[in-house]
């Protein structure tokens, strides 16, 4: 049979076991097991063996449920009130006002979540019914954190890149300080847009509460202290080198607890539920990460990886049309897979493409995030959009056009980092420097 053969063959059969209700871990392992069994000399289920072992005693993954556990704990303290007390005073003089907590919140939560659906779900629930009480129009409102809520992939920690960095053994800790630019950027552009929107609709925003003096701001503005302490705890013991990615985990949870603590949220049924929680995402992410692994080295055996690289490279396509058909490729692939599945489904089969063709993996891990941060936001699978359909009781559909600006603010963001690299590379350099 020929590759394109086999490729459709494998093709059908994962997307026959998914239609049937089999969870994605277990499909992509079966594929893995269908493909070796028919087109490899290979005992397939010792290459299943030593290859999920060593996938799930990665000590790098460690990182991984230690940042969901510390998401989990900060979604059950009063860290979003106290930051949408404290945002609220500065965001009263821009235009838009209140709407610009959405994407400030968002940015402040992701730099301490490393989840979109985590900080789109968090600071929801604090910003949409203030925001209504108020009078915003939902459109707006729902749209804007639908978008912000993605800064969840981007801003560090990001579950994503350590899925990325693990699968493409790129260093985790560089691919953090990476996402740091980028994600601030993303995030202008949303309050640009916000400010934008406010002007052509003037009698949409409702008007301005008191003003506060700058003394009552300040004071009001300590309420962001333990959030703000964390992410420098979290991000600078990376960026100074005094800790690994793994270690600036352990670091996250063991302040996540002190901020509960502090705030009277932290008991044994807390504890527990933050506990339990953790563990049931990180089970079913190892899940999809092992059934991954075992997939691309089930590839490798049959070479599909090196026949695709060698096709597309035949192709003579250029960095960026190569790029642009790889951005088409993972928001159509977002419209039935999430963003985890995404990556661990390609990663392996793209990179000696991607490396043929020059492109930096640090840089390109960062483009991969911020794409597949669209297919949060794309339906039928879209995790933000699941998110806030449950919150709201609103139409998917109607979700997904009132955030279709953000998207396409996506698509200019990637443009400005494939024109201007050095938003991902320069900090990274700075930091081995």
């Amino acid at each position: 049979m020929s590759d394109l053969g086999i490729a459709l063959l494998l093709v059908a059969a994962l997307f026959a076991i998914l239609a049937s209700g089999v969870w994605i871990g277990l499909a992509l392992a079966g594929v893995a097991w269908i493909g070796m069994e028919l087109f490899s000399a290979r005992p397939a289920g010792d290459a299943m063996t030593v290859t999920i072992w060593g996938s799930a005693s990665s000590w790098t993954l460690t990182a991984l449920p230690l940042f969901v556990w510390m998401g989990e704990i900060l979604f059950r303290t009063r860290l979003s009130q106290d930051m949408f007390r404290g945002l609220a005073p500065w965001a009263q003089a821009l235009p838009g006002r209140l709407l610009h907590v959405n994407v400030v919140g968002c940015a402040i939560f992701a730099a301490v979540s490393g989840s979109s659906a985590a900080t789109c779900a968090t600071i929801g629930k604090m910003s949409l019914p203030e925001l209504a009480r108020r009078g915003y129009p939902d459109a707006i409102a729902i749209g804007s954190l639908a978008g912000a809520g993605t800064l969840g992939l981007l801003i560090p920690p990001s579950i994503i890149m350590i899925v990325y960095g693990v699968a493409a053994e790129v260093s985790i800790a560089q691919l953090f300080i990476a996402g740091v630019l980028p994600g601030v950027v993303l995030a202008l552009l949303f309050s640009g847009y916000l400010v934008v929107w406010a002007w052509r609709h003037p009698g949409q925003v409702p008007p301005a509460d008191r003003r506060l003096p700058l003394a009552a701001k300040l004071r009001e503005a300590r309420c962001l202290i333990p959030v703000v302490l964390l992410i420098v705890a979290v991000l600078g013991s990376i960026y100074s080198g005094i800790a690994t990615a793994t270690e600036a985990a352990a670091v996250g949870v063991l302040g996540s607890l002190v901020i509960a603590a502090a705030q009277g949220t932290l008991d044994w049924r807390t504890f527990q539920a933050s506990l339990l929680g953790g563990t049931r995402l990180y089970c079913m992410i190892a899940l999809i990460l092992c059934g991954a692994a075992f997939l691309t080295l089930a590839m490798g055996y049959i070479g599909l990886p090196r026949h695709l690289a060698e096709w597309i490279a035949s192709l003579g396509l250029t960095r960026l049309q190569l790029l642009l058909a790889l951005m088409l490729f993972y928001i159509v692939l977002g419209c039935f897979l999430d963003g985890i599945s995404m990556v661990v489904l390609t990663i392996g089969v793209l990179l000696p493409t991607i490396q043929k063709a020059g492109i930096d993996t640090l840089w390109f891990g960062i483009f991969v995030v911020l794409v597949v941060e669209m297919a949060q936001i794309t339906p039928p699978v879209g995790f933000n959009l699941f998110v806030l359909q449950g919150m709201t009781r609103r139409e998917i559909g109607w979700i997904a056009k009132v955030t279709l600006p953000f998207f396409f603010l996506m698509i200019a963001a990637v443009g400005l980092i494939y024109a201007f690299p050095q938003l991902v590379t320069f900090l990274p350099q700075q930091m081995r420097a």
